[in-house]
């Protein structure tokens, strides 16, 4: 039976990555819209005219958590979760008839989670979704989801999803979030390091705190070093402190 995707994921190489993935291995399945973001998502699911059977959903999206979906507008498609980190967001996906997907996505996974949503006759349950993840969506600690900062006489308040890399020069600690701007953030590094998830970001030095997200590569360099090319690009040189290289290597693995 042909069947309606709609794509939720704001990294476009692993969007056009699953597309084609899709396309290849499953020609009775469609591609009828895709969406970097919450409210993008919800937009399109609320038009009477869009229907999906099956939504694709990373977890981590341009605009804050896909949880969030869920809390504004009911999800009647079948939903498989796509993550790249194996933590608390695991066991929430398995209730009811939600499947997850581990990134780098591998197609034996991506054709058992088709098949499920092949088999299933029910839809996402919410209620058993959020009681599993909780009532704010967070982990075993209350990590930061947002941060206040000052742009002149403007007051922005910014989703942690959006930060790549903070890191301090001339006396000021910098905030760059991935649509490439720059702001000055009032913290310390040291307290920034405490309130982010250590699962999507690492100090990788005095310095700097870096997203998994921003990294694009590593390039090694002499004396154990690591160099990082990250996106969008950095002002300075960023590197792991060789203290922190072995534990850094550990966390990209995770």
């Amino acid at each position: 039976m042909a069947m309606k995707v709609f794509i939720v994921e704001d990294e476009m190489m692993a969007q056009k990555s699953l597309i084609r993935t899709l396309n290849q291995n499953f020609p009775d399945l469609t591609v009828v819209g895709t969406s970097t973001s919450v409210t993008g998502t919800v937009a399109w699911l609320m038009n009477p005219e869009n229907h999906a059977d099956i939504i694709f959903m990373d977890v981590e999206l341009s605009d804050g958590e896909c949880f969030e979906i869920f809390r504004k507008i009911t999800v009647k498609a079948k939903v498989i979760m796509t993550t790249a980190y194996d933590s608390y967001a695991i066991k929430a996906f398995e209730a009811g008839s939600v499947d997850y997907l581990l990134k780098p996505i591998e197609l034996s996974a991506l054709k058992r989670a088709v098949a499920r949503c092949r088999m299933s006759g029910g839809n996402i349950d919410v209620e058993a979704l959020l009681k599993s993840i909780g009532s704010n969506g967070t982990n075993h600690k209350d990590y930061k989801e947002r941060y206040i900062v000052r742009f002149n006489d403007r007051i922005v308040p910014l989703q942690t999803s959006n930060i790549a890399y903070i890191y301090s020069e001339e006396k000021n600690n910098w905030l760059v979030t991935f649509d490439e701007h720059r702001y000055i953030i009032d913290s310390s590094l040291d307290v920034i390091s405490e309130e982010l998830d250590p699962d999507r970001f690492f100090r990788i030095s005095r310095s700097c705190i870096i997203s998994m997200k921003a990294i694009t590569s590593i390039i090694k360099q002499s004396g154990s070093r690591l160099k990082i090319i990250p996106e969008p690009k950095a002002s300075f040189e960023m590197t792991v402190s060789r203290s922190r290289v072995d534990d850094f290597l550990v966390w990209l693995e995770r």
